[in-house]
Parts: structure tokens; sequence; C-alpha cells
């Protein structure tokens, strides 16, 4: 490219499609700017168009999970409700461990995809990967 084109004002726009969904990034400039800064302005939108798929991909694995997970403990509640019914102070601690372990399933898989750039399961930051 030419650099020494000065360019007064400049938009890109980037589209993905993944899964019957799209994902659309426009940027835009309005100060002078030169063919090359455009075109690293059309890479940061493509860029985050890319960013949004996989974001995508992973929320909705993520609800995937919890449909199956819900549909999977959907009898295990039931048995639980029943013995919450009783008075604490009657429970097995079998009995007690199985209300806690259920109560504490229903706690993560509860737990929504945020789209926080650092986010992950196990806590650590995703830059500490890379």
């Amino acid at each position: 490219m030419q650099t020494d084109i000065t360019i007064d004002t400049a938009s890109v726009k980037v589209m993905r499609s993944h899964d019957y969904c799209h994902f659309e990034v426009m940027l835009g400039t309005s100060s002078a700017t030169t063919p090359e800064q455009v075109d690293a302005l059309r890479k940061t939108a493509a860029r985050l168009a890319d960013k949004a798929v996989e974001q995508y991909k992973i929320a909705k694995a993520s609800f995937e999970k919890l449909d199956r997970e819900a549909q999977e403990l959907h009898w295990e509640a039931r048995r639980v409700e029943e013995l919450e019914k009783m008075p604490e102070t009657e429970r097995t601690p079998e009995q007690q461990a199985r209300i806690k372990a259920l109560h504490d399933v229903v706690h993560v898989i509860k737990r929504r995809y945020d789209y926080k750039d650092d986010w992950r399961d196990d806590g650590q930051n995703m830059e500490e990967d890379e």
C-alpha cells in the first residue's frame, strides 16, 4: 500500500457467521489516517468478531451442559426434597451429605458464562496461559 495517501475518515465492517448466528463488528475513525492504519483497524475488527464467535461457542456449550445436568439432577432433587422435609436433627450424616452435595452441584451448574475476557471455570486468568 502507498503510505503517502491520507484518508480523512475511515470505517471498516467485519462480519462472521457461525451456527446460524451472525456477528458484526464495525469500527471507524474520523481522524486523518493512512491505508496501513485502516488495515490495522480492519484487523482489530476481525479479531473482535472472531472473539465474539469463540465466546458464543463457550456460552452455548455452557447452556447445553446446564440443560443436560438439570435433567440428570431432576430425580435426585426430588429425593433430596423428601429428605429436606425431615427435621435436621433426624437426618443421618449421609442424608445431610446428600443434601449438601446436591446444593453444591446446583450452585455450580447455575453459573452463567459472563463474557469476561479472563473467565475460566477453574478461576485462573486466561492471560496467564498465553
